[in-house]
């Protein structure tokens, strides 16, 4: 399913609507950084100058997910946070972007609100919280964890059998 959207060489321009593939960001203000996976730019008189283009063009990320809808806001609050890291570095308004879901091959249109972008500042503000106070959440593994690309570093597998760094070093200390 990510095979043409993982190409960062693979640009197309249908009707108008210029598609971008794998497109690096990052925001300062969140603190974020990461790849879209789709950028779509569609000309608009609120959109943005492109290089080597006439006319202005409004983006949209779109984020291609394996499955289908989900219950939480996980995925809503991932594809605002593009859409803030999108804006910061072209200075524009993005009120909108898509999820694809693989499973259901159904694309759904997601409204970046106040109430949504409110969600990504507050995860992006406990994130770099924890990482200032050198804590790693427990993970709360679930069917999901099998298909995440973050399993071998997350580890769900292993999460009855991991103490503390100081833990472990004391202990190795005392056997020696």
């Amino acid at each position: 399913m990510h095979n043409r959207a993982d190409d960062p060489f693979f640009t197309e321009t249908r009707n108008g609507v210029i598609t971008a593939r794998s497109v690096p960001i990052a925001s300062y203000r969140l603190g974020l950084s990461g790849v879209c996976d789709v950028v779509e730019f569609t000309l608009s008189p609120d959109g943005v100058k492109l290089p080597g283009r006439d006319g202005l063009y409004l983006p949209a990320p779109i984020e291609y997910k394996r499955g289908k809808e989900k219950r939480d806001h996980s995925d809503e609050a991932q594809l605002c946070a593009q859409a803030m890291c999108l804006e910061e570095m072209l200075v524009t308004n993005i009120p909108r972007g898509w999820l694809y879901y693989g499973q259901t091959r159904h694309r759904v249109g997601i409204e970046f609100t106040p109430e949504l972008r409110a969600l990504v500042k507050e995860m992006s503000d406990e994130m770099h919280n924890y990482f200032e106070r050198g804590y790693t959440p427990r993970v709360k593994p679930f069917k999901g964890c099998r298909a995440c690309s973050l399993a071998d570093v997350c580890l769900p597998d292993l999460r009855g059998q991991v103490i503390v760094a100081s833990k472990y070093i004391k202990q190795q200390l005392e056997n020696s």
